[in-house]
């Protein structure tokens, strides 16, 4: 029973590692399943066993890539500042390391909001759950150097790290990600403090 479950995994395992590289590189559309079957070295039905079709199987990609991007974004930003406001610029250290990658193709969840075009697809909807994750996490930075409308700074810099994101895709260039800095810097080096009362002794 428990090699059965073991097998069962790694099936799933291979078939997700596969279309994650294919969909990425190539895109969602131009991958079919049957190029996703031959690769993994999987029957068709076994594929059908664990992703009922082409969207399930699509929808579960990006959920393991939100997963995967969001823990490694946050473990690059703790590992390269320490207080709040040196972690929202670190935020683009941690772009022009992605972009300096030689597999860098763009943001998965934009490709796929774009090649699907449809925003009743699980994947679209993913793709807007990854960004609302993102702009929470950079909110939560913002709120932690106290500035007074942490929302509207994160709403900002969200705007630069997508446009960096684009940019670089297009242009082949990590010199976005320095660019889009020297924007942040001044956007939370002029955004206003919150009023902190401090508490006195009685």
């Amino acid at each position: 029973m428990v090699k059965s479950k073991t097998n069962r995994k790694s099936v799933r395992d291979r078939i997700l590692n596969t279309a994650s590289s294919l969909f990425y590189r190539e895109g969602i559309r131009k991958v079919g399943i049957d190029r996703i079957i031959a690769e993994s070295g999987v029957a068709k039905m076994s594929l059908y066993n664990h992703f009922k079709s082409k969207d399930a199987l699509i929808e579960a990609w990006l959920r393991q890539q939100d997963e995967q991007w969001c823990q490694w974004l946050k473990t690059t930003i703790e590992e390269r500042a320490s207080n709040p406001s040196q972690k929202l610029l670190a935020i683009f250290d941690a772009l022009r390391e992605w972009f300096e990658g030689p597999d860098f193709r763009g943001c998965a969840f934009i490709n796929a909001s774009v090649e699907l075009a449809n925003a009743e697809h699980p994947g679209h909807r993913v793709a807007l759950e990854h960004q609302q994750s993102i702009y929470s996490y950079i909110k939560s930075l913002a709120q932690s150097a106290e500035v007074s409308s942490p929302e509207q700074l994160a709403r900002q810099l969200l705007l630069l790290v997508q446009g960096a994101i684009v940019v670089a895709m297009m242009e082949g260039s990590w010199s976005t990600a320095s660019q889009a800095k020297k924007v942040a810097a001044m956007l939370i080096q002029t955004a206003p403090k919150s009023d902190v009362i401090p508490i006195r002794n009685s």
